[in-house]
Parts: C-alpha cells; sequence; structure tokens
C-alpha cells in the first residue's frame, strides 16, 4: 500500500463521531494538497476492509456527494445519529462540526 493511502486511512479512521472532514482536507493532510479524488477513490475501495466511517467525509461545501440516494439518506441519518445538523440548504456547518486534528501524528508523516 502506498504511504498516501496509509495515511488517508489514518486521519479517516481517527475522524470523531459526530465530526466531519472534507475530502480535500483529508488530501492535504495527507500530503497531496490536490489529492482530493485520490480520497474518494480510497473510500470506495476500501472503506469495508478497513471500516472506515465513510459517512464522516463531505465536500468542501461541507455537503454529502452521494448521487444515489439510498446512500444519501444512510450517510445523512448516520451523521444525525452522531449529533451533525444540516443547514437548511442541506449542508453542514463546518465552522461547527468540521474536525482539525491539533497535531499530525508522527505515523502521519
Amino acid at each position: 500500500m502506498k504511504p498516501f493511502t496509509e495515511k488517508v486511512i489514518t486521519i479517516i479512521q481517527n475522524i470523531p463521531e459526530g465530526n466531519v472532514m472534507t475530502y480535500g482536507q483529508i488530501a492535504k493532510l495527507a500530503g497531496s494538497p490536490r489529492g482530493a479524488r485520490q480520497v474518494v477513490r480510497i473510500l470506495h475501495s476500501m472503506s469495508g476492509k478497513h471500516h472506515l466511517p465513510w459517512h464522516r467525509v463531505v465536500n468542501a461545501k461541507g455537503k454529502i456527494s452521494m448521487k444515489d440516494d439510498e446512500h444519501f439518506q444512510i450517510q445523512k441519518l448516520s451523521l444525525q445519529s452522531e449529533g451533525v445538523e444540516f443547514l437548511l440548504d442541506g449542508s453542514i456547518n463546518l465552522q461547527e462540526f468540521q474536525f482539525h486534528p491539533a497535531i499530525v501524528h508522527e505515523d502521519l508523516k
């Protein structure tokens, strides 16, 4: 497994319940500021194997990116069950719910 992929997995595994991170934020922390699409690919292909809390990852606007209504609703309900609130436009207030790791752990460098 490539170092970037390992870092992305570790970051996502450490998003606390009731918080979200964005694809771009994760990519930047993992060392590839323009790697948001890679984060999407990793989530899609490795969420089950690594038990990733995929529902805690949203786009830069604080919105769920799922196009499929069933998966959209699963993600929304999962976040709401953790206390994440949605605004009237369907977005999440990132100032309130976005997780910002205080320290980038040595194993992420």
